[in-house]
Protein backbone atom coordinates (compact mmCIF):
# COMPACT_ATOMS: atom_id res chain seq x y z
CA UNK A 1 0.00 0.00 0.00
CA UNK A 2 3.37 2.37 0.74
CA UNK A 3 4.13 2.89 -3.25
CA UNK A 4 3.69 6.73 -2.91
CA UNK A 5 4.68 7.01 -6.63
CA UNK A 6 6.74 10.07 -7.49
CA UNK A 7 6.53 11.84 -4.00
CA UNK A 8 9.05 10.80 -1.93
CA UNK A 9 9.99 13.35 0.42
CA UNK A 10 9.07 16.47 0.78
CA UNK A 11 11.17 18.99 1.09
CA UNK A 12 10.08 22.09 2.56
CA UNK A 13 11.57 25.69 1.76
CA UNK A 14 11.54 28.72 3.20
CA UNK A 15 11.58 32.21 1.76
CA UNK A 16 14.95 33.87 1.81
CA UNK A 17 15.74 37.57 2.53
CA UNK A 18 15.75 38.30 -1.00
CA UNK A 19 12.35 37.11 -1.54
CA UNK A 20 12.83 34.05 -4.04
CA UNK A 21 12.60 30.57 -2.34
CA UNK A 22 15.28 28.32 -2.27
CA UNK A 23 15.92 25.10 -3.92
CA UNK A 24 14.04 23.19 -6.78
CA UNK A 25 12.41 26.23 -8.11
CA UNK A 26 15.20 28.79 -8.24
CA UNK A 27 14.99 28.55 -12.53
CA UNK A 28 11.22 29.32 -12.56
CA UNK A 29 11.02 33.16 -13.52
CA UNK A 30 7.60 33.74 -11.59
CA UNK A 31 7.26 36.55 -9.72
CA UNK A 32 7.13 35.39 -6.19
CA UNK A 33 6.67 38.69 -4.59
CA UNK A 34 3.22 38.36 -5.45
CA UNK A 35 1.34 36.05 -3.25
CA UNK A 36 -1.93 35.66 -1.56
CA UNK A 37 -0.05 32.68 0.25
CA UNK A 38 3.16 32.66 2.87
CA UNK A 39 5.22 30.67 0.51
CA UNK A 40 5.97 28.35 3.43
CA UNK A 41 2.75 26.76 2.63
CA UNK A 42 4.35 25.47 -0.70
CA UNK A 43 6.23 21.95 -0.41
CA UNK A 44 8.43 20.93 -3.44
CA UNK A 45 7.78 17.34 -4.29
CA UNK A 46 9.61 16.53 -7.75
CA UNK A 47 11.23 18.95 -10.36
CA UNK A 48 8.15 21.41 -12.69
CA UNK A 49 6.97 18.21 -15.32
CA UNK A 50 8.28 15.82 -13.90
CA UNK A 51 4.14 14.45 -13.70
CA UNK A 52 3.93 15.56 -17.68
CA UNK A 53 0.33 16.98 -18.41
CA UNK A 54 -1.44 15.94 -21.81
CA UNK A 55 -0.86 19.24 -24.32
CA UNK A 56 -1.91 17.09 -27.27
CA UNK A 57 -4.49 14.30 -26.19
CA UNK A 58 -5.73 12.16 -28.48
CA UNK A 59 -9.15 10.57 -28.69
CA UNK A 60 -10.35 6.74 -29.31
CA UNK A 61 -14.00 5.58 -29.81
CA UNK A 62 -15.36 4.05 -27.11
CA UNK A 63 -15.07 0.28 -28.89
CA UNK A 64 -11.48 0.69 -29.14
CA UNK A 65 -11.49 2.24 -25.51
CA UNK A 66 -13.55 -0.80 -23.97
CA UNK A 67 -10.32 -3.13 -24.74
CA UNK A 68 -8.85 -1.76 -22.09
CA UNK A 69 -11.36 0.38 -19.86
CA UNK A 70 -13.72 -1.95 -17.77
CA UNK A 71 -17.04 -0.81 -17.49
CA UNK A 72 -16.53 -0.20 -13.51
CA UNK A 73 -13.76 1.89 -14.41
CA UNK A 74 -13.78 5.92 -13.45
CA UNK A 75 -13.58 8.35 -15.67
CA UNK A 76 -14.13 12.49 -15.52
CA UNK A 77 -16.96 13.45 -18.20
CA UNK A 78 -17.04 16.66 -19.24
CA UNK A 79 -19.61 18.00 -21.83
CA UNK A 80 -19.66 21.21 -23.70
CA UNK A 81 -23.00 22.25 -25.61
CA UNK A 82 -23.72 18.99 -27.25
CA UNK A 83 -20.30 17.42 -27.40
CA UNK A 84 -19.34 14.97 -24.42
CA UNK A 85 -15.73 13.35 -23.59
CA UNK A 86 -14.56 10.97 -21.39
CA UNK A 87 -11.02 11.43 -19.55
CA UNK A 88 -10.54 8.30 -17.48
CA UNK A 89 -9.03 8.42 -14.08
CA UNK A 90 -6.39 5.49 -14.69
CA UNK A 91 -4.63 8.24 -17.22
CA UNK A 92 -5.58 11.26 -15.41
CA UNK A 93 -3.61 9.51 -12.49
CA UNK A 94 -0.49 9.64 -14.12
CA UNK A 95 -0.57 12.64 -15.50
CA UNK A 96 -2.54 15.06 -13.86
CA UNK A 97 -3.81 17.68 -16.41
CA UNK A 98 -5.12 17.97 -19.79
CA UNK A 99 -4.94 20.64 -21.76
CA UNK A 100 -7.88 20.44 -24.29
CA UNK A 101 -9.85 22.22 -26.58
CA UNK A 102 -13.85 21.96 -27.70
CA UNK A 103 -14.24 24.70 -30.32
CA UNK A 104 -13.46 27.71 -29.34
CA UNK A 105 -13.27 27.11 -25.95
CA UNK A 106 -10.20 25.72 -24.18
CA UNK A 107 -10.65 24.21 -21.35
CA UNK A 108 -7.99 21.98 -18.86
CA UNK A 109 -9.50 19.03 -17.25
CA UNK A 110 -7.51 17.91 -13.89
CA UNK A 111 -7.09 15.48 -11.31
CA UNK A 112 -4.94 15.61 -7.68
CA UNK A 113 -5.04 11.98 -6.57
CA UNK A 114 -3.67 13.12 -2.80
CA UNK A 115 -7.50 15.01 -2.56
CA UNK A 116 -9.52 12.88 -5.11
CA UNK A 117 -10.29 16.03 -6.60
CA UNK A 118 -11.06 16.21 -10.54
CA UNK A 119 -11.71 19.71 -11.48
CA UNK A 120 -12.55 20.89 -15.22
CA UNK A 121 -11.76 24.46 -15.88
CA UNK A 122 -11.71 27.03 -18.64
CA UNK A 123 -8.18 28.15 -19.81
CA UNK A 124 -9.36 31.83 -20.66
CA UNK A 125 -8.06 34.38 -18.27
CA UNK A 126 -7.89 38.06 -19.04
CA UNK A 127 -8.23 37.67 -23.26
CA UNK A 128 -5.65 35.26 -22.99
CA UNK A 129 -5.47 31.40 -23.36
CA UNK A 130 -3.02 29.72 -20.58
CA UNK A 131 -1.77 26.30 -21.03
CA UNK A 132 -1.23 24.46 -17.74
CA UNK A 133 1.70 22.13 -16.22
CA UNK A 134 2.25 20.04 -13.38
CA UNK A 135 4.82 22.30 -11.10
CA UNK A 136 6.05 19.72 -8.72
CA UNK A 137 4.33 21.87 -5.55
CA UNK A 138 1.56 21.02 -3.86
CA UNK A 139 -0.20 22.94 -0.72
CA UNK A 140 -2.13 21.09 1.24
CA UNK A 141 -1.91 18.45 -0.06
CA UNK A 142 -3.29 19.48 -3.22
CA UNK A 143 -1.62 19.76 -6.96
CA UNK A 144 -0.22 23.23 -7.50
CA UNK A 145 -0.29 24.06 -11.59
CA UNK A 146 1.40 26.26 -13.48
CA UNK A 147 0.80 28.43 -16.15
CA UNK A 148 3.57 28.22 -19.30
CA UNK A 149 3.55 32.07 -20.07
CA UNK A 150 3.91 33.45 -16.56
CA UNK A 151 5.01 30.68 -14.55
CA UNK A 152 2.13 31.89 -11.94
CA UNK A 153 1.03 29.33 -9.56
CA UNK A 154 -2.94 28.14 -9.06
CA UNK A 155 -4.13 25.69 -6.73
CA UNK A 156 -6.09 23.03 -8.56
CA UNK A 157 -8.82 22.33 -6.02
CA UNK A 158 -10.20 26.41 -6.12
CA UNK A 159 -8.61 27.13 -9.46
CA UNK A 160 -7.06 30.69 -7.70
CA UNK A 161 -4.02 31.61 -8.93
CA UNK A 162 -1.77 31.84 -5.50
CA UNK A 163 1.76 33.36 -6.65
CA UNK A 164 2.71 35.09 -9.75
CA UNK A 165 1.53 37.88 -11.82
CA UNK A 166 -1.85 36.74 -11.78
CA UNK A 167 -2.14 35.76 -8.30
CA UNK A 168 -5.84 36.73 -6.54
CA UNK A 169 -7.45 35.61 -10.52
CA UNK A 170 -9.76 32.43 -10.39
CA UNK A 171 -10.38 30.27 -13.64
CA UNK A 172 -13.84 29.36 -14.35
CA UNK A 173 -14.93 25.77 -13.39
CA UNK A 174 -16.56 23.86 -15.20
CA UNK A 175 -19.40 21.29 -15.01
CA UNK A 176 -17.46 18.17 -14.52
CA UNK A 177 -18.76 14.10 -13.39
CA UNK A 178 -16.74 11.18 -12.19
CA UNK A 179 -19.04 8.21 -13.41
CA UNK A 180 -18.48 4.94 -14.65
CA UNK A 181 -17.39 3.96 -18.48
CA UNK A 182 -20.59 1.37 -18.58
CA UNK A 183 -22.40 5.15 -17.32
CA UNK A 184 -20.81 7.34 -20.45
CA UNK A 185 -21.66 4.84 -22.90
CA UNK A 186 -24.96 4.62 -21.91
CA UNK A 187 -25.19 8.44 -21.68
CA UNK A 188 -23.47 9.10 -24.47
CA UNK A 189 -23.06 6.68 -27.00
CA UNK A 190 -21.14 8.68 -29.69
CA UNK A 191 -18.73 10.65 -27.49
CA UNK A 192 -15.06 10.15 -27.78
CA UNK A 193 -12.37 8.48 -24.87
CA UNK A 194 -9.17 9.99 -24.08
CA UNK A 195 -6.73 7.30 -25.38
CA UNK A 196 -3.88 5.79 -24.38
CA UNK A 197 -1.52 6.98 -27.10
CA UNK A 198 0.24 9.98 -24.92
CA UNK A 199 3.67 9.54 -25.84
CA UNK A 200 4.69 8.79 -22.60
CA UNK A 201 5.10 5.04 -21.29
CA UNK A 202 2.96 4.41 -18.00
CA UNK A 203 1.19 1.93 -15.89
CA UNK A 204 -2.45 3.02 -17.77
CA UNK A 205 -4.78 0.75 -15.10
CA UNK A 206 -2.37 0.41 -12.48
CA UNK A 207 -3.07 2.50 -9.16
CA UNK A 208 0.30 3.98 -7.80
CA UNK A 209 -1.26 5.29 -4.61
CA UNK A 210 -2.57 1.79 -3.40
CA UNK A 211 -5.01 0.96 -0.49
CA UNK A 212 -5.02 5.19 -0.46
CA UNK A 213 -8.97 5.82 -0.90
CA UNK A 214 -9.24 4.23 2.84
CA UNK A 215 -11.20 6.44 5.29
CA UNK A 216 -9.38 5.17 8.19
CA UNK A 217 -6.11 6.44 6.03
CA UNK A 218 -4.18 9.73 6.64
CA UNK A 219 -3.94 12.45 4.19
CA UNK A 220 -0.36 11.95 2.66
CA UNK A 221 1.73 15.24 2.21
CA UNK A 222 -0.41 17.08 4.65
CA UNK A 223 0.51 19.21 7.32
CA UNK A 224 -2.40 21.85 7.37
CA UNK A 225 -5.58 22.04 9.88
CA UNK A 226 -7.54 19.31 10.66
CA UNK A 227 -11.69 19.80 10.41
CA UNK A 228 -13.21 17.91 13.23
CA UNK A 229 -16.68 18.11 11.73
CA UNK A 230 -15.82 14.59 9.30
CA UNK A 231 -13.13 12.44 8.79
CA UNK A 232 -10.39 13.22 7.00
CA UNK A 233 -10.59 10.52 4.26
CA UNK A 234 -14.32 10.75 4.26
CA UNK A 235 -15.40 11.22 0.66
CA UNK A 236 -18.07 14.27 0.11
CA UNK A 237 -20.01 16.31 -2.55
CA UNK A 238 -18.56 19.10 -2.51
CA UNK A 239 -20.66 22.36 -3.78
CA UNK A 240 -20.24 26.18 -4.70
CA UNK A 241 -22.94 28.57 -5.81
CA UNK A 242 -21.44 31.91 -5.65
CA UNK A 243 -19.96 32.89 -1.49
CA UNK A 244 -21.89 29.40 -0.55
CA UNK A 245 -20.09 26.36 0.28
CA UNK A 246 -21.59 22.86 1.05
CA UNK A 247 -19.86 19.49 1.92
CA UNK A 248 -22.39 16.08 1.51
CA UNK A 249 -20.60 13.49 3.15
CA UNK A 250 -21.36 10.23 0.99
CA UNK A 251 -22.11 8.35 3.68
CA UNK A 252 -25.27 10.54 3.45
CA UNK A 253 -25.67 10.72 -0.18
CA UNK A 254 -25.40 6.93 -0.34
CA UNK A 255 -28.34 6.16 2.37
CA UNK A 256 -30.68 9.07 0.92
CA UNK A 257 -29.96 8.76 -2.87
CA UNK A 258 -31.77 12.34 -3.43
CA UNK A 259 -31.07 15.14 -1.43
CA UNK A 260 -32.84 18.38 -1.94
CA UNK A 261 -31.37 22.14 -0.78
CA UNK A 262 -30.79 25.13 -1.09
CA UNK A 263 -27.44 27.10 -1.84
CA UNK A 264 -26.85 30.37 -1.74
CA UNK A 265 -30.40 31.23 -2.56
CA UNK A 266 -30.41 28.72 -5.27
CA UNK A 267 -32.58 25.21 -5.25
CA UNK A 268 -30.25 22.07 -5.85
CA UNK A 269 -30.47 18.34 -5.91
CA UNK A 270 -28.11 15.99 -4.81
CA UNK A 271 -28.27 12.63 -6.91
CA UNK A 272 -25.77 9.41 -5.53
CA UNK A 273 -26.54 6.59 -7.31
CA UNK A 274 -25.05 3.60 -5.02
CA UNK A 275 -23.85 1.34 -7.93
CA UNK A 276 -21.48 2.39 -10.58
CA UNK A 277 -18.10 3.63 -10.33
CA UNK A 278 -15.12 2.70 -8.69
CA UNK A 279 -12.18 4.12 -6.54
CA UNK A 280 -8.89 4.91 -9.11
CA UNK A 281 -7.02 4.68 -5.65
CA UNK A 282 -7.96 1.81 -3.64
CA UNK A 283 -7.00 -1.64 -5.14
CA UNK A 284 -3.51 -2.08 -7.21
CA UNK A 285 -5.58 -2.37 -10.04
CA UNK A 286 -8.15 0.59 -10.67
CA UNK A 287 -10.66 -2.21 -12.15
CA UNK A 288 -10.59 -4.87 -8.82
CA UNK A 289 -11.20 -1.40 -6.56
CA UNK A 290 -14.47 -1.23 -4.80
CA UNK A 291 -17.72 0.72 -6.10
CA UNK A 292 -18.08 4.19 -4.74
CA UNK A 293 -21.05 5.05 -6.79
CA UNK A 294 -22.01 7.81 -8.68
CA UNK A 295 -23.03 11.33 -7.99
CA UNK A 296 -24.80 14.45 -9.65
CA UNK A 297 -25.60 17.80 -8.18
CA UNK A 298 -28.11 19.51 -10.83
CA UNK A 299 -30.65 22.50 -10.61
CA UNK A 300 -34.29 20.47 -10.34
CA UNK A 301 -36.39 22.20 -12.89
CA UNK A 302 -37.20 22.07 -16.46
CA UNK A 303 -38.55 24.86 -18.32
CA UNK A 304 -39.44 26.45 -15.48
CA UNK A 305 -41.08 23.69 -13.81
CA UNK A 306 -39.86 22.48 -10.31
CA UNK A 307 -39.07 19.04 -9.78
CA UNK A 308 -39.17 16.95 -6.83
CA UNK A 309 -37.07 13.61 -7.07
CA UNK A 310 -36.62 10.52 -5.31
CA UNK A 311 -35.08 6.88 -5.83
CA UNK A 312 -36.86 4.89 -8.71
CA UNK A 313 -36.20 1.31 -9.29
CA UNK A 314 -33.82 1.85 -12.46
CA UNK A 315 -32.89 5.16 -11.70
CA UNK A 316 -34.62 8.81 -10.06
CA UNK A 317 -38.31 9.33 -10.80
CA UNK A 318 -39.57 12.81 -10.83
CA UNK A 319 -42.93 13.15 -9.11
CA UNK A 320 -44.35 15.53 -11.30
CA UNK A 321 -44.27 13.34 -14.13
CA UNK A 322 -43.40 10.77 -13.53
CA UNK A 323 -40.68 10.83 -15.77
CA UNK A 324 -37.12 7.95 -15.02
CA UNK A 325 -33.67 10.15 -15.09
CA UNK A 326 -30.15 8.96 -14.85
CA UNK A 327 -27.33 10.21 -12.46
CA UNK A 328 -26.51 12.23 -15.21
CA UNK A 329 -29.81 14.22 -15.31
CA UNK A 330 -30.76 13.04 -18.10
CA UNK A 331 -34.46 11.94 -18.62
CA UNK A 332 -34.43 8.25 -20.15
CA UNK A 333 -38.01 7.80 -20.35
CA UNK A 334 -41.49 9.11 -19.64
CA UNK A 335 -43.23 12.84 -20.42
CA UNK A 336 -39.82 14.42 -20.34
CA UNK A 337 -37.68 11.93 -22.04
CA UNK A 338 -34.44 13.96 -23.48
CA UNK A 339 -34.79 16.66 -21.28
CA UNK A 340 -31.59 17.68 -19.59
CA UNK A 341 -31.08 19.47 -15.69
CA UNK A 342 -28.48 22.40 -15.80
CA UNK A 343 -25.90 20.54 -13.73
CA UNK A 344 -23.97 22.48 -11.14
CA UNK A 345 -20.45 22.41 -10.88
CA UNK A 346 -19.10 19.64 -8.03
CA UNK A 347 -16.86 17.35 -7.27
CA UNK A 348 -16.52 14.21 -5.10
CA UNK A 349 -13.21 14.59 -2.77
CA UNK A 350 -11.93 13.92 0.53
CA UNK A 351 -13.30 15.49 3.39
CA UNK A 352 -9.99 17.38 4.91
CA UNK A 353 -8.81 18.40 0.81
CA UNK A 354 -12.16 20.45 0.27
CA UNK A 355 -12.51 21.59 4.15
CA UNK A 356 -8.83 22.83 3.86
CA UNK A 357 -9.93 24.93 0.62
CA UNK A 358 -12.92 26.08 2.28
CA UNK A 359 -12.72 26.28 5.54
CA UNK A 360 -15.93 28.37 5.95
CA UNK A 361 -17.55 25.52 4.04
CA UNK A 362 -21.34 24.01 5.76
CA UNK A 363 -21.46 20.43 6.38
Amino acid sequence: MRAVFFLAVAVLFARPAEGQPRGLIDSWITQWDKSTIELSELSVNVPRDAIPALDQPAFVDQKEASDWLAPREPVVVLTVGKEARAYPLQILIWHEIVNDKFGDLPVAVTFCPLCYSAVAFDRRMNGEVLSFGVSGMLRLSDLVMFDRASQSLWQQLSGEAIVGDYAGEVLRKLPAQILSFAQFRRSYPDALVLGRDTGHSRRYGANPYEGYDDINERPWMYSGPVDDRLRPMEKVVAVQVGQASRAFPHSLTRREGVIHDELGGVRIMVLHDPDGAASALDAARIADSRDLGQTGVFLPEVDGQELTFEVGDQGFRDRETGSLWSVTGRAKSGPLEGHQLEPVVHGDFFAFAWLAAFPDSDV
